[in-house]
């Protein structure tokens, strides 16, 4: 559905389902980071991504990681660009029947209002990935949980965000085992429930880019620029 200026104005999603999956996904990222959504449609498929890690100060060793979930959409549509996820849940609430708990409507308005992240800006590839590893589910969920006791046990009371990004980049920005994947890349995955502990997670890569899928979403890392 578009505008009279050619934008599209509302995106299709294919059923309830869908629906319930892009709010729970959205709930998820939101309670990590609650920043932006980049909505990508092509044809009958939507990609949304999302950031659950950057580095916040020049030279710092968190690596920027996203989130993708792909879905399918009613109807072909067109469109880039990157909105706030508080926008995107409200709409998605509005969707949902109070009474009974359905969806009364599979119509998804686009927010007028867009954001400008820089991880928002470049791509990942679509194409050209090549298996490096598989990572066992449950090895991923007590990496997590044990990088978040960790953090959580370096910050001390009111700390600076100095403080906090030098934590976070030392827990996050750690290896898995004799992998590149960055311990962060399992709290992403963890933080947006795409791990389950008896599915192991695939592990791609296509030059700088590192992508960890399962059957719930995809991982997506690109590492620090350190001086």
């Amino acid at each position: 559905m578009k505008n009279d200026d050619g934008a599209t104005a509302a995106l299709l999603l294919a059923d309830a389902q869908v629906a319930a999956d892009l709010r729970t996904y959205v709930t998820r990222a939101r309670a990590v980071d609650d920043g932006g959504i980049r909505l990508q449609a092509a044809g009958q498929v939507l990609a949304a991504y999302v950031c659950m890690m950057q580095p916040k100060l020049l030279g710092e060793s968190t690596p920027t990681i996203l989130g993708l979930r792909t879905m399918g959409l009613a109807e072909p549509a067109e469109l880039d660009v990157t909105v706030p996820l508080g926008a995107v849940s409200d709409r998605l609430a509005r969707l949902e029947d109070r009474r009974t708990g359905t969806e009364s409507s599979v119509e998804l308005s686009v927010p007028p209002m867009t954001v400008n992240h820089s991880w928002s800006g470049v791509s990942p590839p679509r194409s050209g990935w090549s298996n490096l590893t598989d990572l066992p589910g449950q090895e991923l969920i007590d990496i997590a949980k044990s990088g978040i006791q960790e953090v959580a046990e370096i910050v001390p009371v009111n700390p600076g965000a100095l403080i906090v990004n030098n934590a976070r980049g030392a827990v996050w920005g750690r290896s898995i085992r004799d992998t590149d994947v960055p311990a962060g890349a399992a709290f992403a995955a963890y933080g947006l429930g795409f791990l389950h502990a008896d599915q192991p997670v695939q592990v791609f890569g296509h030059d700088r880019w590192l992508r960890l899928s399962s059957a719930g979403g995809h991982v997506l890392v690109r590492p620090a620029v350190t001086f």
